[in-house]
């Protein structure tokens, strides 16, 4: 009599249907594993794939994406316009009258690439730009007076916002940041509430536009000196990299012309020299060794 692999008479049949939920599982585990792993690209967004922490693809398209598992993370960035609201700060203007000026930038991320090699975060990005912005705009007050500022029929805060702009923007351009300010605007520029030490201040206060002078210049040249020692740094690693390529590969050349030519002029001799090499490293240390008495690897051994 057949014996049936149920367990009983209504249990459940593991033989006939153990493997299809297995298989189900398995299944579920991998639609899991796919589904955990797509993402959406909105329209307002960058997304950058990242493999072990380096960007390898930058996608602006909208719509749905995959990433390989565990290997691969996702960092978002805003497409749009971005407004940065540079903190307060005193500037002295041209006839000695300290200001607090007030502003803000639009700006927008370009390179999103470049963005995340460079400046890494968001407010990595934001702090470098206020730095910008506020030695751009101290250096171009310090040469007006403060009528000009102030007065908005001469334009000159018109002039002053545009010239900043695109002073802030060759700098970004330089340093490849991969981020553009698209407006600057000064929202306020108001006096100190006190001015009871006026004398005092202006003596400061010309002290201060020589040293931001100073300021200014050793910055303009340090950064020159940085990007062109930058530069010459890295075509002396280049030249010098494919010197050495070079030199190699006529080495190696050299190598195989060198063995080619001894072989094909006396084979039973490169033998012995490939053969007495080989014993130098196998029997560096004096090991023991147990070869048959008619191993060809021994004769030499045996001084045949």
């Amino acid at each position: 009599m057949n014996v049936s692999p149920k367990t009983s008479g209504s249990g459940f049949d593991f033989k006939r249907y153990g493997s299809s939920f297995i298989a189900i599982a398995l299944f579920l585990v991998v639609s899991m594993v796919a589904l955990s792993n797509l993402y959406i690209v909105k329209p307002n967004e960058y997304k950058l794939v990242r493999q072990f922490g380096e960007v390898v693809r930058v996608i602006d398209e909208p719509g749905l994406n995959y990433k390989l598992p565990i290997i691969q993370s996702i960092t978002s960035l805003p497409k749009h316009l971005l407004i940065y609201d540079v903190a307060p700060a005193e500037i002295n203007t041209f006839d000695k009258k300290r200001i607090m000026v007030d502003h803000y930038a639009v700006w927008k991320i370009t390179s999103p690439r470049s963005m995340i090699e460079t400046l890494r975060t968001m407010n990595a990005a934001e702090g470098r730009l206020g730095d910008i912005i506020y030695s751009n705009i101290r250096t171009e007050l310090g040469r007006l007076n403060y009528d000009e500022i102030i007065n908005e029929e001469k334009g000159s805060r018109g002039n002053i916002n545009d010239l900043v702009r695109t002073q802030v923007n060759n700098t970004l351009l330089a340093n490849s940041n991969g981020i553009e300010v698209v407006d600057i605007r000064m929202k306020r520029t108001d006096l100190p509430a006190s001015n009871e030490q006026a004398v005092f201040n202006r003596m400061i206060s010309e002290r201060e536009s020589t040293a931001q002078q100073y300021l200014s210049q050793g910055d303009a040249e340090a950064t020159k000196i940085k990007a062109e020692t930058d530069r010459e740094v890295q075509e002396m690693i280049a030249t010098a990299n494919a010197e050495a390529k070079i030199i190699i590969s006529q080495g190696e050349n050299e190598a195989a012309r060198i063995y080619n030519d001894s072989y094909g002029k006396d084979p039973n001799f490169y033998e012995l020299y490939r053969t007495l090499e080989s014993y130098r490293t196998t029997l560096r240390g004096e090991p023991v060794i147990i070869l048959p008495l008619n191993s060809p690897y021994a004769k030499f051994l045996r001084g045949n």
